[in-house]
């Protein structure tokens, strides 16, 4: 007895100190990859305790306050929105504490970078505490959550088309041969991809024998928009590139598989049906691990790559409203030096995805009944995913006809 718990002493301050030393570690430009992986480890929470924390939960009284209590199924969904709640409290509480933060010599600052230890306990201890909460706010944050997943998905397109804008200019403005034939390539084989994917979704969503109307027209609409996306970038007026119309049409008809993909398993007309026990594992893993990559692109750039999301003091904000007058170099060490980011918003991208993990993670609450294990199924993941590219396809027209319509704004 004496010697086990010798060894649980020892072991508790091995990990003590392990955690200790990995949060001293984490430097200023380390910071941004701290968080991304704090909000990974909350995913792997999701994962494990939504495999086996239900028959835990179902002895919890102020959980299971049901007369009859409900399937195994809902548990697991209880507690995946409970850890997600507690990642969602943390991370806006972090946005709110980070509003107005314009130069690293404000106090907030060394809170956004630092304080690691302190951080990591409130998060523990947030993600604890949602468990012991009524199920009537669990409810109404899974009602919210779906909100805040659209707005995700929307803040992911925001970028995306900042980014294929951004990759354009760069290559064009380099004005050689080579990176003209680079775009060429890239064009053509995004194009090439979006037709030969449209032709493997007909393939698969729309069997011969059944009334698959509702999914030819989501192909076919999705088809009408790479068209579109192409003359509109090559009108005389416009003077666009297909380069970013190629990409954003090969996202679109991603975004139109995955809505596809997400259809119910027992709907006649989802042709993946029949290997659904054999990808569920996959697909789980799969979500998981293009959600994290996803949080991670979109936090790293968000505010630091777009004028509109940037501090007004960052230096890719634009010019000040007053010129700055010389001054000796006492002075110059006196003057702060603004952040490249912004704090709030980059916080407010992982409370976003938060709710955004969850939705994934239950089905969107819609599917996790079939057999527990499928993620990312059910009527509600179809049409986010397919308005998602609606969307996408709106905002790219307008990236290209808002410099025509209003050419003394700067867009």
């Amino acid at each position: 007895m004496w010697a086990a718990s010798c060894l649980a002493s020892c072991c508790a301050a091995c990990a003590c100190d392990a955690c200790r030393t990995v949060v001293s570690s984490i430097s200023r430009r380390s910071a941004r990859i701290a968080y991304c992986g704090l909000f990974a480890l909350s995913l792997i929470v999701s994962w494990i305790l939504r495999e086996v924390a239900a028959p835990l939960l179902e002895k919890i009284p102020w959980i299971n306050t049901f007369h009859e209590t409900p399937s195994r199924d809902w548990f697991q969904t209880d507690a995946v929105l409970r850890v997600s709640l507690g990642n969602f409290l943390f991370f806006t509480i972090l946005s709110i504490m980070m509003v107005g933060v314009k130069s690293q010599r404000d106090p907030r600052d060394s809170i956004h970078h630092g304080g690691w230890m302190v951080k990591v306990i409130c998060w523990f201890l947030l993600v604890v505490l949602m468990f012991f909460i009524p199920n009537e706010i669990i409810s109404f944050y899974e009602s919210i959550s779906k909100f805040g997943s659209g707005l995700f998905l929307l803040v992911q397109v925001v970028l995306l088309l900042d980014f294929v804008h951004r990759w354009n200019d760069t290559w064009v403005g380099y004005d050689e041969q080579f990176w003209y034939i680079a775009l060429f390539v890239v064009s053509l084989f995004c194009y090439v991809a979006t037709f030969v994917s449209s032709g493997f979704l007909f393939h698969w969503f729309t069997p011969s024998g059944h009334d698959c109307g509702l999914n030819t027209f989501f192909i076919v609409m999705t088809l009408i928009f790479a068209f579109v996306f192409t003359v509109v970038a090559l009108h005389p007026s416009v003077g666009g590139s297909v380069l970013p119309a190629s990409v954003i049409s090969l996202y679109c008809i991603y975004l139109c598989y995955s809505g596809l993909a997400s259809e119910p398993r027992d709907y006649e007309c989802n042709g993946l049906h029949n290997h659904s026990k054999a990808v569920s594992t996959g697909t789980l893993a799969l979500g998981l691990l293009t959600t994290v990559l996803s949080v991670v692109y979109s936090a790293v750039r968000a505010g630091s790559s777009t004028t509109l999301l940037s501090p007004p003091s960052s230096p890719r904000a634009g010019k000040p409203l007053l010129p700055l007058e010389k001054s000796d170099g006492h002075e110059e060490k006196e003057k702060a030096k603004p952040v490249t980011y912004s704090y709030s918003f980059f916080h407010i991208i992982f409370s976003l995805a938060s709710m955004y993990s969850a939705m994934l993670l239950t089905g969107w609450t819609t599917s996790v009944g079939g057999s527990g294990k499928l993620v990312d199924v059910g009527w509600a993941s179809v049409w986010v995913r397919i308005v998602t590219g609606w969307a996408t396809a709106a905002l790219f027209i307008w990236s290209l006809i808002a410099p025509v319509l209003f050419p003394d704004r700067d867009f």
